[in-house]
């Protein structure tokens, strides 16, 4: 009679645990939750956003009922398979008190995408090495053996195994919800990863069969009602001479990155300073081109295009340290990554195959791009195999800067502001549109004289914009 009661409970009460979001990171900060006790959640409904060494993402919840318990409030930071919410599947009968959930197996991990560096922040990524990882069980001796329902309660929790009453399709939670977002039955989805597992591609691809899927923006659903924080942070002391401040979440991939990329590659900076005037006109002109209307049009985007010409004439830049095969990888393609300002820091999200875009589809990519870091919403795949990088300090009014690395690149462009400056143009001083760029490089891959011409060419496109016909 007890065990009856226990699986009853447990049939009533599931537990949803942080899942590891197929970065292979062992723990995560919950930053906010959409749900509080008593409100009704369904399957693929967004509770909460967690934020890892690499991004902030929003968690599904695997399935139906009534929120019965948040175990941790906002700010904490917990470890993949610890349990952070239950939720009552049957409201309305039986005992109120959830029984402990039994040890879960492993759960079906997400197929990897293709090796490349990991997804990396501004100049300082996130070294391979430097990333703790989750152990993985190899000949540790089995779990006691568990009932067949228990069993198929566990494995459903967090999105994996079978549900009690038929199979359900093995799908990551992100995935479950993309394909909710899309309007995809799961079920209908024909799976290409490892062990039947559907992955975010195969999801697109039973969404628009016949073209490449466009990236899909999604937003949190409304909680019934506005709840009050869980937990404030504390308060800062009147008169306080310091502050401590935990450092976890992106700040810390950027530190133990920054670290690794400055004391492995060795870094190589030079100047220029190059009138932009043709190409502040340039860019007044496309502004008003209907060709570019809907899309952002602004100097990045030329500068941009400069550096993919730039690329394009001296291929070897584009390269890679193997160090373990003690071999220099060419890249046949330009992954471009472009730095974006964002509440929890500085990120770089990379336009994959940039030097395959028009003028008019970098420019869409680019404002997608900086939306989609500003909303907190870019996923780590979307900073994952960038090969060089674009910083644009002169934003923020700064002249230049030394750019680091990200890890696995061999450039980082840095931009300074633009100004109004007296410069020689025809032999006469007058006020030209003036700025400096800095090209950080390995020098392991790039020698002097690659790094010096690569530097030039993106100057000299700079001060006379045709050259994008002529040398593109």
């Amino acid at each position: 009679m007890t065990t009856m009661t226990d699986t009853s409970n447990a049939v009533r009460f599931r537990e949803f645990k942080m899942p590891d979001v197929g970065e292979g990171l062992t723990e995560a900060e919950i930053l906010k939750w959409f749900v509080q006790p008593g409100d009704t959640v369904t399957d693929g409904q967004v509770v909460c956003e967690v934020e890892t060494a690499k991004a902030a993402v929003e968690l599904p919840i695997p399935f139906d009922g009534v929120v019965h318990e948040l175990r941790f409030p906002e700010g904490t930071t917990v470890d993949v398979g610890q349990v952070i919410i239950a939720v009552d599947v049957a409201p309305g009968s039986g005992d109120d008190a959830p029984v402990a959930a039994e040890p879960a197996p492993e759960p079906v991990a997400e197929p990897a995408e293709p090796k490349g560096r990991t997804p990396v922040l501004v100049g300082y990524g996130v070294a391979e090495s430097s990333t703790k990882r989750r152990a993985r069980k190899g000949t540790e001796a089995a779990p006691a053996a568990v009932s067949p329902a228990a069993a198929a309660i566990q494995g459903e929790m967090n999105g994996h195994g079978a549900a009690v009453a038929e199979a359900r399709p093995l799908a990551k939670p992100p995935v479950r919800k993309l394909a909710k977002d899309l309007g995809i039955d799961l079920a209908t989805v024909t799976p290409t990863g490892d062990g039947g597992v559907i992955t975010r591609e195969d999801v697109h691809a039973a969404a628009t069969p016949t073209s490449a899927p466009a990236p899909v923006q999604t937003e949190a659903p409304a909680p019934a009602s506005a709840p009050a924080p869980i937990a404030a942070p504390a308060p800062v002391a009147a008169g306080a001479r310091e502050t401590r401040i935990p450092v976890k979440g992106v700040r810390k991939a950027i530190a133990q990155a920054m670290v690794g990329s400055a004391f492995t590659a060795p870094h190589v900076t030079e100047f220029v300073t190059v009138d932009v005037t043709r190409t502040m006109k340039l860019v007044a002109e496309l502004k008003e081109d209907k060709d570019m209307a809907g899309v952002r049009v602004n100097p990045l985007l030329i500068i941009a295009k400069a550096l993919l010409v730039a690329i394009k004439r001296n291929p070897e830049v584009n390269a890679a340290w193997d160090e373990a095969n003690q071999e220099i990888v060419q890249k046949h393609y330009v992954n471009l990554g472009i730095a974006a300002a964002t509440p929890r820091g500085l990120i770089v999200p990379n336009i994959k195959d940039a030097h395959d875009q028009t003028l008019p589809q970098l420019a869409a990519s680019l404002g997608e791009l900086v939306s989609t870091a500003r909303e907190g919403k870019t996923s780590p795949a979307a900073m994952a195999g960038g090969t060089v990088t674009i910083t644009n300090v002169g934003v923020f009014g700064v002249d230049t800067g030394t750019p680091i690395l990200n890890p696995g690149e061999s450039a980082i462009l840095a931009v300074g502001a633009i100004k109004l400056q007296p410069w020689v143009h025809k032999g006469k001083v007058k006020p030209r549109q003036v700025t400096t760029l800095a090209l950080s490089f390995d020098h392991r891959l790039v020698d002097g004289e690659l790094g010096s011409k690569v530097l030039a060419d993106v100057a000299a496109i700079l001060e006379q914009p045709k050259r994008l016909i002529t040398w593109g």
